[in-house]
């Protein structure tokens, strides 16, 4: 989420389009969806623990090459060496809380989460006033240590006996391809839907939010950092909030209740000008940060424990792919100057998917 602070230094640099910027955030999530299927596949297979932190080790390597990058290729390479590094950790983090929380999954994810939105709020605010004072390169790779530091404690403290269990879950591939027969659900086809639009809404909207308010709103880039911080500072405490709901009144009404406002915030928010009212909204739409404790959960709980790598990895790997194309096509809107516009459609799509939470069947 340091990216989107930047994107305007990576404009004036190498000189990019609203267009070519948003692509490189496709690629970014192109690349980290894409890989999640074989991280599911090893999750199931081998230690979470030491792919979480190969995940950290190789996304700090990567922040090393983009801030050195010389030419947008380079750039571009980097980016996409990111993404597949990026996509070995989210799966291992949900299997090895479902081995630790079997009753209470998700708030445990819920509090996972929130913990990765405290980074959200604080690393956007930081990076930007780097950027602004010094340069760029050191707004975003600073935070190369801290995710190997971070990577080691998990190697370091985590159970070593539950992740060790979870390696010995899955002997045979083609035990794991049968993943497809769970996969026929008319609950999980829903999901999946679901699961897309909201990865395609989020992907667009984070990957222009800073530059939104500094172009159109009129926002200094520090006080635009600061807003999109404060964006994930209130998922820290929706997404707690969604992981209990999500264990105690179940999917539907967890997820209508935290989607329902963030369509209010996006159909509100071209109409809205000044810090203070744009923090309302910007509060607004962060409800919908509470999704994934929800949408997680429901998937983790909805496969067999032997096959539930494999089964997140190849929704999640579809889903994510698809909706990576968020961001380039967010950037012709803005490149056309219709980012209002954009933003009104995407409350009618979160609108499509409140519809669609109502209308799912129940899961088995």
């Amino acid at each position: 989420m340091v990216y989107p602070v930047i994107i305007p230094y990576l404009q004036a640099d190498y000189d990019l389009s609203l267009t070519i910027a948003g692509l490189l955030v496709t690629v970014l999530w192109f690349f980290a969806a894409i890989g999640q299927l074989p991280g599911g596949i090893l999750a199931d297979r081998y230690d979470e623990r030491a792919l979480m932190t190969v995940s950290t080790v190789v996304v700090a390597a990567a922040l090393g090459l983009v801030v050195t990058s010389s030419s947008p290729v380079i750039l571009f390479f980097a980016t996409a060496i990111w993404g597949l590094g990026h996509s070995l950790y989210p799966i291992a983090r949900i299997t090895l809380l479902s081995e630790l929380y079997s009753e209470r999954l998700g708030s445990a994810l819920g509090v996972t989460m929130a913990t990765g939105d405290i980074g959200q709020t604080v690393l956007p605010p930081i990076a930007g006033a780097f950027a602004a004072v010094i340069a760029w390169q050191i707004g975003l790779g600073f935070v190369a240590p801290l995710l190997v530091l971070a990577g080691l404690s998990v190697l370091a403290t985590s159970s070593s006996d539950v992740s060790a269990e979870g390696a010995t879950k899955t002997r045979s591939i083609r035990e794991t391809l049968h993943v497809v027969t769970e996969l026929r659900n008319p609950a999980m086809g829903f999901m999946t839907v679901i699961l897309f639009l909201y990865m395609f809404i989020w992907q667009s909207f984070t990957a222009f939010y800073p530059t939104y308010l500094t172009t159109v709103k009129g926002l200094s880039s520090q006080l635009a950092g600061v807003l999109f911080g404060f964006f994930f500072a209130v998922g820290v405490v929706v997404k707690p909030v969604a992981g209990v709901a999500y264990d105690r009144i179940g999917m539907r009404r967890s997820l209508i209740g935290i989607l329902t406002p963030a369509a209010a915030g996006f159909l509100l928010l071209p109409a809205l000008n000044g810090v203070w009212l744009l923090g309302g909204i910007t509060a607004l739409i962060s409800t919908m940060l509470g999704t994934g404790a929800v949408t997680q959960s429901f998937l983790a709980d909805s496969f067999s424990d032997e096959r539930q790598g494999a089964g997140l990895g190849v929704i999640r790997t579809l889903t994510a792919s698809l909706a990576a194309g968020g961001p380039v096509l967010f950037g012709v809107v803005g490149d056309h100057g219709y980012f209002d516009e954009g933003y009104v459609v995407l409350a009618v799509i979160m609108a499509v998917v409140i519809a669609l939470t109502v209308w799912m069947p129940e899961e088995n």
